[in-house]
């Protein structure tokens, strides 16, 4: 068998065997298939697609390729470790930061949740680069250490290690850098390759569609949230989806380190109302799935009063210690903590704002926030504070965003990318529903 004849079947819209889909994952993750071969192949999925059947074989093989943690293990139970575990998986946006207050939210209304995310792809943030933002935040847990803090703290934030499903965590880096992150069946593979090797019992996922979004349309949205529904419901877990709008940014902040603040922001009760809105919704979903509430409006009120009690926030600082940060130095940096190289960005026009969220993206990109190759490094203080937002009326010389960067040279450049991502019109622009539709 060889990876030439392999790509080429798939070039020409075949349906792949699960040898040929085993023999390719295993001979990437051994090193024996190069990345120029792999490239090749996941361009040739991105335009040519798979069947259900060949994308549920890449993701038990994906799977399979290394170690998978067992939460419910009897050495686990042992430890005080009970489940249901429950997780939320975003598909990615632009000023999505939902991950890091969700998962206190939910755990201090006693639901555990194993979360396994990943780095920044594409024009999207990555959860584990926000966390890498908290001076001395460590998500390079072993098994033994991420299901030790579940079992003390209700939820623990972990990266992929080498031996958990190494074939996606190569294929993620690689997907990033040419041109292949937007395939229905490559992000579902990705995705359950890693929630099922976490532990999760139950997923729900948070798919964006919109401009910033990787799914521009809804239709494309709608089905790859079915697909991971079904997916991992065939995998014997509970799932459900929500569609949600990605045509502009969430909330005020866009930024590895703004996006932790933000986050601590609405644990405090005092986030933007489109990230504490998805949040309770979200969180709501989780505690039906972790049989925590019977019904979304038991939920939504469990997930405000665990904000309006300070036991979320609470919950959250001590995920920081357990990992490795500093509880106090976090709160006294809120506010403060800025990159020198910065400029603002005021209105050229009278007008109505129009933000075009994947054009912000990018512009992160250059700022410092993202990555253009695997190997780039992030900037923790890089990003952009919206003073006014999508659909704002705004008058000429009035401040949008303040934009910090990582140098003088990121902030021209970046400064210049962004001023393109907004444009002006006469009438108010219309603000689309932030949730579409529940996919079960």
């Amino acid at each position: 068998m060889r990876a030439a004849d392999i790509i080429i079947k798939k070039r020409q819209g075949e349906e792949l065997s699960r040898e040929e889909i085993e023999f390719l994952i295993k001979g990437y993750t051994d090193g024996s298939i190069p990345d120029y071969q792999m490239s090749s192949w996941l361009m040739a999925v991105f335009f040519k697609g798979m069947t259900f059947n060949e994308t549920g074989i890449l993701t038990e093989c994906m799977l399979h390729s290394g170690e998978t943690i067992n939460l419910h293990s009897e050495e686990n139970v042992k430890k005080g470790l009970r489940g249901p575990f429950v997780d939320k998986h975003s598909t990615g946006g632009v000023g999505d930061k939902i991950s890091l207050p969700l998962a206190a939210i939910v755990a201090s209304c006693g639901v555990n949740i194993p979360m396994m995310s990943g780095r920044g792809l594409g024009h999207t943030g990555g959860t584990l680069d926000k966390l890498e933002a908290v001076d001395g935040y460590n998500v390079k847990l072993s098994p033994e250490k991420f299901a030790s803090l579940i079992a003390k703290t209700g939820f623990a934030m972990m990266g992929q290690t080498e031996k958990i499903a190494p074939a996606d965590r190569k294929m993620y880096a690689l997907r990033d850098v040419t041109g292949t992150v937007e395939s229905i069946p490559l992000i579902t593979a990705s995705i359950l390759s890693k929630k099922v090797a976490e532990g999760s019992d139950a997923l729900v996922f948070d798919v964006k569609f919109g401009k910033g979004a990787f799914m521009k349309d809804i239709a494309d949205a709608k089905s790859l949230a079915t697909s991971l529904v079904k997916t991992s419901q065939s995998m014997g877990k509970k799932a459900v989806a929500l569609l949600t709008n990605m045509e502009s940014p969430l909330g005020f902040k866009t930024g590895n380190y703004l996006e932790v603040e933000e986050s601590v922001e609405c644990l405090l009760g005092k986030g933007p109302e489109d990230v504490m809105m998805l949040t309770y919704e979200l969180g709501a979903r989780m505690l039906v799935l972790g049989e925590k509430a019977k019904t979304l409006d038991e939920g939504i009120l469990l997930c405000k009063k665990a904000v309006e009690s300070g036991k979320a926030l609470e919950k959250f600082l001590e995920n920081i210690k357990d990992q490795g940060g500093d509880p106090e130095k976090l709160m006294k940096e809120l506010g403060k903590r800025r990159s020198p190289f910065h400029t603002e960005l005021t209105a050229d026009e009278d007008g109505y704002l129009n933000v075009d969220a994947y054009k912000v993206g990018v512009s992160c990109i250059n700022l410092g926030v993202g990555r253009n190759k695997t190997t780039d490094a992030v900037s923790p203080d890089a990003g952009i504070i919206f003073r006014k937002r999508h659909g704002d009326k705004v008058s000429k010389g009035e401040k949008i965003m303040d934009i910090y960067a990582k140098d003088e040279a990121s902030l021209l450049s970046g400064a210049e990318a962004l001023k393109a991502s907004i444009s002006y019109s006469a009438e108010k622009p219309e603000i689309k529903q932030l949730i579409l539709e529940e996919i079960k």
